[in-house]
Formats: C-alpha cells, structure tokens, sequence
C-alpha cells in the first residue's frame, strides 16, 4: 500500500505545457481575447506616440538650433590694435590640433579692388572684399552654394571667383549664365577672373554674403596675398565649445593671445541646452493612464474567465492539478494577452510616428527605451492583472467548481 501511494506523484507541467494551458483560453475566446488586447494595444500605441513624436520634433528643433552655429566660434585680429595684428599662415592647423576641434577653416583680406570689368576705374570699385578663402570653408560656415560649385583643390591655382550672395547682386552677375555658356568675369586688382559658383546667405558668417572669393593660391600669386588668415572659423563639439574658447586666441596667436578677439558661444547653444531634455509630462501621464486602462480590461477579462470556466478548473482539479499548475495557466493566459496587445501597440505607435513625422517633414525619432519600455510595461501589466483571477480560480475546491451550474 506504501509502495503504490509513493508511485503516484503529481504531474509536472513544463514551461511549455503551461503555455499551451494558456493560450487555450486566447483561442476559444477570440473576440473577447482581441478586445483586451486591444485595450492594452492602444496604451502601448499611446504611450509611443507620446514620446515619439515629442522626440522627434526635438530632433528637429536641435538641428534647427545647430544649424545657427552653435558649435562654431571665430577668431580675428583685434580691430583697434596699431599695427595691425597679423595671425600666423599655420593657425588653422594649429586650431586642429585641439582635442575637441571638429574642423577650422578661413579666409583672409587680399584688399585687392573689386570691379565690374577691367574697364571701369580702379577708384569705382564696387565697395565688396576680395578674400582669398580656403577649400574647406563652406562646412566649416555651415554655408551652401546657391548656384555653380565652390573653390577646389583642382582650380586653386586659377584665376576663379566664388560670388557672395549681395556680391553677386552688386556685381549685376545673371546666375542663370553659371554652368552653361560663356561664364561671366569680374575685375580682382589687375586680373579678370572667371565666376563659377555663387553662395546662398551665409547666416553664421554674413560678411561673406557682400565679398568674392578667390583660391588661397590664386591669391598669392595674382593678388599679392601675404598668406595671413583675417578670420578663422571653428567648430568644436557643442559640450566643448567653451574651453575651446578659452584656448583658441592662445593657440592661433601664442605670442599674444590678449590681441585676439573670440566670439561667444553662440545663444542659439543656452537655447539648445535648456530643450534638451524638456517632454510633456502631460503626455507621459495621457499614455500611462491609458497603459491602465487596459490593464483593467485584461483584469476584468481574466476575472470574468475564472467565473465561466469554473466547471474546468473543476475537472482539471479532480484530475490531479494542484493550485500551482491553475494559477500557472490563468497567470500565462493574461501575460499572453497583455503581450499581444503590447506588440500590436508597438507597431500601431511606431508607424504613426513615423507616418507624422514625415508628414511634418521631421526626422523621425522611436526612442528604443520608450519600445522597451512600452512592452516591458505591457508584460507587466498581465502579470499584475492575472495575479488575482488566477488566485483566486486556484482557490477553488473541486466538488465546489463542479456543482457550478
């Protein structure tokens, strides 16, 4: 008798068998099981819209922010200073050099004359500066070209202009005649030179906006040029850009740093940082109300559940299942379903973030923590939802499930 009550042992479930146990309940009650899936879906879905698309027009905003040169500083001449300071031919590879530094450029003062043609007198000139420039000064200005191409490795050594945007407008140069045709000449100093590219205004750098631009070799070898930068752009990291600024005059200038003037850090950078982290809490609150609301649902679901199916936690009871295996399958069967609402939740949000993204012609932001966390967040909620339905449907004593009419 001994022997044969030893040999009787409960039955142990594997993960599997539990899982099976719990979808059971998802597929005989399908519409039921797809509207608290639902619930939960929209809460994930809200959840990702509200922080997606704040993220998003945050991206936008930054790279609004950043295009006003919040990481560029420039360093020149003290204008007041007798005799005039003249910074060192190797400034810009000397700005290079410093760690954070992420390009350096610039453009210096030929104070060659500028005309129409070579027929109209020196003493006429068009009050607009000729500055040789360097090949890499339009990134470093965040500028672009209107129309034409920029100064060039290739040409440097030719007699070629680049056109400012008011330059090109005093100077009468028809844009349209750029790339096709006879290409208009203007006057530098004593040379003609050929106009192949004109810029679009240069926010970050306006004093380029009413000057031409000739190569830095063109320039030492038609105009003069004394190799001297008048200006140097830099740009630095934005976390960086204010011990940048305490070191650019002594590394650009090291024999007299105090006859450089640095530009501050641009106020578009305090404006950039206050927004960095700023998100509607409002928002944040909408998506986790919603989260619990369809937490209810699955709750209420599995409660409902446990009552109807009272009759088979019965019969599963008298055939040998312990408490452990029914709270196992209640428990499996509201995660499931707070699962699959977390996983529709998470494609409706991510496509119609992106879908208003692009609509506002932002670029689009799914932040991963807010993925995770949205589905994270749905798990948890079935877990939290079924603890009690499935205690409760443990609870049950067979002969009483089984005299539920």
């Amino acid at each position: 008798m001994r022997a044969a009550s030893e040999s009787v042992r409960p039955v142990r479930l594997s993960p599997g068998d539990i899982l099976r146990l719990g979808l059971l309940g998802v597929r005989t009650r399908k519409l039921r099981a797809a509207l608290s899936a639902l619930g939960i879906s929209i809460g994930i879905a809200t959840l990702i819209l509200v922080i997606g698309i704040p993220a998003s027009s945050h991206k936008a905003l930054m790279n609004e922010l950043s295009a006003l040169g919040t990481n560029m500083l420039r360093a020149e001449p003290a204008p007041d200073h007798k005799p005039p300071v003249l910074l060192p031919e190797s400034a810009v590879g000397s700005a290079r050099r410093v760690g954070p530094v992420t390009g350096a450029s610039a453009v210096g003062n030929t104070h060659a004359k500028v005309r129409r043609s070579d027929k109209v007198p020196e003493s006429d000139g068009a009050g607009i500066a000729a500055l040789a420039a360097r090949t890499d000064l339009l990134p470093s200005v965040n500028a672009h070209m209107q129309t034409g191409h920029f100064l060039d490795a290739a040409g440097s050594h030719f007699p070629t202009v680049v056109l400012g945007h008011e330059a090109a407008t005093r100077l009468g140069v028809d844009r349209t005649k750029l790339g096709g045709g006879q290409a208009p000449q203007i006057a530098v100093g004593k040379d003609m030179f050929t106009v192949v590219g004109i810029l679009a205004p240069v926010p970050l750098a306006s004093e380029l906006d009413s000057s031409v631009l000739v190569g830095w070799d063109a320039a030492r070898e038609r105009l003069a040029f004394d190799g001297h930068p008048t200006v140097v752009y830099v740009k630095a990291r934005e976390d960086a850009i204010e011990q940048v600024r305490d070191v650019l005059a002594a590394t650009v200038y090291p024999q007299s740093p105090g006859l450089v003037d640095v530009s501050r850090p641009s106020d578009a950078l305090a404006a950039k940082r206050a927004t960095e982290n700023t998100f509607s809490a409002l928002f944040l609150g909408l998506g986790a109300v919603a989260l619990l609301v369809g937490g209810v649902g699955v709750a209420n679901t599995m409660v409902i559940s446990v009552l109807e199916r009272r009759r088979e936690i019965g019969l599963r009871r008298a055939l040998g299942a312990n408490r452990g295996q029914i709270r196992g399958q209640f428990l499996t069967e509201s995660v499931v379903l707070s699962g699959l609402g977390g996983v529709a939740g998470t494609v409706i949000g991510a496509a119609a973030t992106l879908g208003y993204a692009a609509w506002r012609d932002w670029p689009p932001v799914i932040p991963p923590g807010a993925v995770a966390a949205g589905f994270g967040g749905a798990v948890l909620v079935g877990v939290i939802a079924g603890v009690y339905p499935s205690v409760r449907a443990a609870r049950l004593a067979p002969t009483e499930a089984l005299a539920t009419q």
